[in-house]
């Protein structure tokens, strides 16, 4: 008896609790986005009275991009493909440089993050190469592959190295020193203070710096399918555009834009199962 009246307490609580709680959920959740979304579509609207020879409502773009949507990963022969598969061709060509980048950043930044000597040669590189935009890199990759498909993978590759070895070494080299003398007090093998130690501390520092070169990877892929032609949606803006089809351009800042949404989720639970924190959204 005395259980089940305290579980009714705990019940009537937690309901008590939630409709405090729920108009904040509510509007934080649902009705502040829906606002600022609806605040986009309103300008999108108003701009495209304005120049309605050119600019379709989002009303006429919805229509005019419902075979797109409905319909994302149709065949109707060569190089007529739907808008799901030009996206799996970025997302293949942007993964697999990150995924390259990361697998040199990460080690890298260990490197300059626990050695002087390895900081003050190679840092000096970083900042020369840093501000380099990634398309300067094009040219040079379009000379030495020959290849569209490669050039893309090089320059994303390139892309993604800055900010992930940057926040990889500021992440080892803010590691507390108190922490360092004890392991060198009891002894410990160099591989297992990185292990135990550094790694753990650093891995904030290197997931902010793996989101960031995603992010930046995920920008630059449009604009190298721009250049570079091909299967991809960065193709597909500049093909669409040609044909003053400006309808399928803005389906495609859509999708870009919550691909990227989704790209960064992903990116953030991964971090959340890694180092077992929820992560704040920021």
């Amino acid at each position: 008896m005395l259980i089940q009246l305290n579980l009714s307490a705990i019940a009537l609580a937690g309901v008590a609790a939630w409709k405090r709680v729920k108009p904040v959920v509510i509007r934080d959740a649902v009705l502040l986005p829906a606002a600022g979304f609806l605040g986009i579509l309103g300008l999108w609207w108003i701009v495209a009275s304005f120049n309605s020879d050119l600019i379709p409502t989002p009303y006429q773009a919805l229509i005019a991009n419902f075979d797109y949507i409905l319909h994302p990963f149709y065949q109707r022969g060569p190089g007529d493909l739907g808008i799901g598969w030009l996206l799996l061709a970025s997302l293949r060509r942007v993964l697999v440089g990150f995924f390259l980048g990361a697998a040199v950043a990460i080690p890298l930044g260990f490197l300059i993050g626990m050695s002087k000597p390895a900081m003050m040669a190679l840092n000096p590189l970083i900042q020369i190469f840093k501000p380099v935009s990634p398309l300067a890199w094009l040219p040079i990759a379009l000379s030495i592959f020959n290849l569209a498909e490669p050039s893309a993978i090089f320059v994303i590759f390139i892309t993604s190295l800055w900010p992930t070895i940057i926040n990889t070494a500021l992440g080892v080299s803010s590691v507390s020193q108190d922490y360092l003398d004890v392991a060198r007090v009891l002894e410990m093998p160099r591989w297992r203070r990185i292990t135990k130690i550094i790694w753990p501390a650093s891995l904030p520092y290197i997931f902010t710096g793996l989101r960031i070169s995603l992010g930046i990877a995920w920008l630059v892929i449009v604009a190298v399918e721009m250049l570079t032609g091909g299967v991809g949606i960065g193709f597909f803006v500049w093909d669409e555009w040609s044909r003053l089809n400006l309808s399928s351009v803005f389906l495609a800042v859509f999708v870009i834009g919550l691909t990227g949404l989704l790209l960064d989720a992903a990116v953030d639970k991964v971090q959340e199962l890694v180092t077992h924190r929820s992560i704040k959204s920021h």
